[in-house]
């Protein structure tokens, strides 16, 4: 049996099982563990893993994924999200659709500080669904712009998903936070353009709030302050060159810290909860970074990759067209595969692919977070859907499935406009030197 043969062999194993719902870090490690064994020899698959396992939970560089995990945490539990849906509240709410825009600043505004899809959707949806339920916006508009003002959490930095991609294709992650700020802020103005003519055809989705005297808009600044002071210090720290990201995400879990005892705004309760949430999602994105590198190492074993760049180097089509084709790999992937997975299953097969065609890999891994939002609201796994309705149990799956899809639009148009438009995430990364 040839290497490819096994490959692709270990390639429909993994999928049957992630279908099986068997957690997809575990799967990647037993698939890769067998399919390198199978190749190579179980003694050398053997001392593979092992080598793999002590290297990740070993390593420096992955200990910024808990520090900004817990910077979000710590975020949430101490009300800084509530306090940033409020004063955005104050200023636009008395808007048709105010309130909903008042939620995509707000989401914007706290994935600055999270780095989470889900953390975000969840957040910002215990805060701005009862708010907008009680000035009888619809649910389908209501609970789509939290489902989608959520997705922002994975582009706008500091991201998860950029620090994971950063750590696997060996790019700086600070270049990597640099080139999502501009796309976030166009997708934040898209959205938001997406709600003032959804508004304007269907004046009932969000009626207007009550409208609050220029003495009170003033007064709910201090809400941001918070986060304002955070982003500064963080990204600020980074485009300096003062901090590494590792560094950035200590510094930033610390004021955050510190930030809520000066207000008084954390509990022991809520700092307990804090941790242990940090605990729970960063060993789950540890166990996944750890098994798709021993999955990486099998296929890499098979040539699997190598063979998919040397196929694509020989299709007789623009650069651009294959770009095309592996972002639609992405949008159907994404509809069935945790977005954090799909991107540590595909980076070993695309990535050579990328560097062939000469795309810049900073720009692509703009690109694949912005497919990937398109994943959380798509079904059947469309997890911010799924967190969203959570929150709002009195709303049916499908309402929020019907109210996500002008933002979808909005998503693909911000997408492709990534494309002829590559300096929308270059531009403050070429700013760092």
């Amino acid at each position: 049996m040839s290497l490819t043969t096994i490959g692709l062999i270990g390639i429909a194993a993994l999928f049957i099982l992630i279908f099986l719902r068997i957690p997809v870090g575990f799967v990647m490690a037993a698939v890769g563990f067998v399919g390198f064994g199978c190749t190579v020899s179980f003694e050398a698959s053997m001392s593979m893993m092992v080598k793999d396992l002590f290297s990740i939970f070993g390593s420096y560089s992955l200990t910024v994924i808990p520090l900004f995990v817990l910077m979000g945490q710590l975020a949430y539990h101490s009300g800084i999200s509530k306090r940033l849906f409020d004063s955005a509240y104050k200023f636009i709410g008395h808007w048709p659709g105010g309130l909903a825009i008042a939620t995509v600043g707000a989401c914007a505004a706290f994935a600055a500080i999270c780095g989470s899809t889900n953390a975000t959707a969840a957040t910002m949806g215990a805060a701005t669904l009862p708010e907008m339920k009680r000035y009888n916006y619809k649910p389908e508009l209501a609970t789509g712009v939290v489902a989608a003002g959520g997705s922002l959490g994975i582009l706008i930095p500091p991201s998860v998903i950029f620090i994971v991609y950063g750590i696997l294709t060996e790019q700086s992650i600070g270049r990597l936070f640099m080139a999502g700020i501009l796309p976030g802020i166009l997708l934040s103005l898209l959205f938001i353009l997406t709600i003032v003519i959804w508004t304007r055809v269907r004046p009932e989705l969000g009626p207007r709030g009550p409208k609050f005297p220029l003495r009170e808009k003033i007064a709910s600044l201090s809400g941001l302050v918070e986060t304002l002071l955070l982003f500064i210090l963080i990204m600020g720290g980074l485009f300096l060159g003062f901090f590494t990201p590792t560094e950035a995400g200590a510094i930033g879990a610390f004021g955050t810290l510190l930030l809520a005892l000066a207000g008084r705004n954390l509990t022991m309760k809520g700092f307990m909860t804090a941790l242990f949430e940090t605990t729970r999602i960063s060993c789950m994105i540890l166990v996944i970074v750890a098994g798709a590198t021993i999955f990486g190492h099998f296929l890499a074993v098979t040539r699997i990759p190598f063979d998919i760049a040397q196929g694509v180097s020989e299709i007789q089509l623009p650069r651009y067209a294959i770009m095309l084709i592996i972002i639609a790999v992405y949008l159907v992937g994404g509809c069935i595969i945790d977005s954090l997975a799909l991107i540590m299953l595909t980076i070993p097969i695309f990535y050579p692919v990328i560097l062939f065609l000469e795309y810049d890999p900073i720009w692509f891994g703009v690109i694949i977070v912005l497919v990937t939002q398109i994943g959380v609201l798509t079904p059947p796994v469309g997890v911010n859907v799924y967190v969203v309705s959570g929150v709002a149990r009195d709303v049916p799956l499908d309402v929020i499935f019907r109210g996500v899809l002008p933002f979808l639009a909005a998503l693909i148009i911000g997408t492709l406009l990534l494309i002829p438009f590559p300096q929308i995430a270059l531009f403050l990364p070429g700013l760092m030197g």
